[in-house]
């Protein structure tokens, strides 16, 4: 806003002049007490110029503080409505924290799910990868126990030797490289079972229970009207019908008489001297002998079953005839089966048995 101008000078001395002229001009006028001065004037020049600027300057700052004020109102306002903003972002944000929470709460939930799942899963995984060689071993184990039980029951090596030999081949038709000690111990346990020496149970039985059959059919040695056993005369080649007829007439009369009167030696006098009832508790300790033969040799107690068979090979030679054929073909029978029964143990298929527990599933 400008200032107004200050009048010229040279226009100041006339205004008394001009006065002057007015008041001579109208009558009657009388003349001013005092006049004023051109100082007095110049001050309320600048009196009236100061009050002026006074006066805009205070418009000047009533504008600027209108200004400031509806600034400060529009600001207050504005910052009223950020903090009401802010109060809706922060009460969104907590409840966007709260949700955010429960969400991560289940999903930590079903991430721990899904790792046991997933735990599970490579545990069946590996379960399934490895259930053909592990059922495989534990099938070849218990066919193997089980064929060692039949052979020590049987007492023959022949179930043993069967299992192995199908353990071998099903170990052939699946190739495993963990599986190649089970290979070399199931070689060398048939290599070395084969080997072995062993009782053959069942030709010792079937003998044992021949001699029990012929027991009831040997004689005794004071059986009476029993002639020993003597190979056919050949009968004199004749050709005349009727004078043959005769020669085997009087051939069957004198084997006759020979058998009414028997001569023989006898080394044990108590055999010739015993009654029929004392004859049929000798035949039946006879038996008796073989029979505990057998469940010795059953029970797998050689040494007590050939006990058993010498004593039945001395009631063979001391009570019973021994001249006869059937005895004589017995006491032979008897001999060969004791000869035959030995010590010996059965073997085991330890090592494979032992190379098996190794491969096994939680061993």
């Amino acid at each position: 806003m400008s200032t107004p101008e200050p009048q010229p000078a040279a226009e100041t001395p006339a205004a008394p002049a001009t006065a002057a002229a007015v008041s001579a001009t109208v009558p009657g006028a009388s003349t001013p007490a005092a006049v004023p001065t051109r100082g007095s004037r110049t001050l309320v020049l600048t009196l009236g110029v100061l009050a002026v600027l006074a006066l805009l300057l205070n418009g000047l700052l009533w504008e600027r503080l209108s200004t400031l004020q509806d600034q400060l109102t529009r600001q207050t306002t504005e910052a009223a409505a950020s903090a009401a903003e802010a109060r809706t972002l922060v009460r969104q944000t907590q409840e966007q924290e709260r949700t955010l929470a429960a969400r991560q709460a289940v999903l930590e939930a079903r991430l721990g799910e899904v790792a046991l799942q997933r735990t599970q899963l490579d545990e069946l995984m590996q379960n399934l990868s490895r259930t053909r060689d592990e059922n495989l071993v534990v099938d070849l184990e218990a066919g193997i126990r089980l064929a060692q039980q039949q052979s020590q029951l049987t007492g023959s090596i022949e179930p043993l030797v069967a299992a192995l030999r199908t353990a071998e081949q099903r170990m052939q038709r699946a190739p495993q490289a963990r599986l190649a000690p089970v290979q070399r111990a199931l070689a060398r346990d048939l290599a070395r079972i084969k080997s072995t020496p062993i009782i053959d149970t069942p030709t010792l039985l079937a003998r044992l229970d021949e001699l029990l059959r012929l027991a009831d059919e040997l004689p005794l040695a004071n059986a009476v009207g029993v002639a020993p056993e003597a190979a056919p005369v050949p009968a004199p080649r004749n050709d005349n019908p009727l004078q043959a007829w005769w020669q085997r007439t009087l051939q069957r009369s004198l084997e006759e008489l020979r058998g009414l009167v028997r001569v023989s030696r006898i080394d044990a006098p108590e055999a010739v001297l015993l009654t029929p009832e004392q004859s049929f508790f000798v035949r039946e300790n006879y038996k008796l002998l073989l029979l505990n033969a057998r469940l010795g040799l059953l029970a797998r107690q050689p040494e007590a079953a050939r006990a058993d068979l010498l004593k039945a090979a001395n009631t063979l030679g001391k009570y019973f005839d021994i001249n006869t054929r059937r005895t004589r073909a017995a006491a032979e029978l008897l001999q060969q089966t004791r000869a035959q029964m030995q010590d010996v143990e059965l073997p085991r298929a330890d090592e494979t048995l032992a190379a098996l527990a190794a491969v096994a599933p939680g061993r």
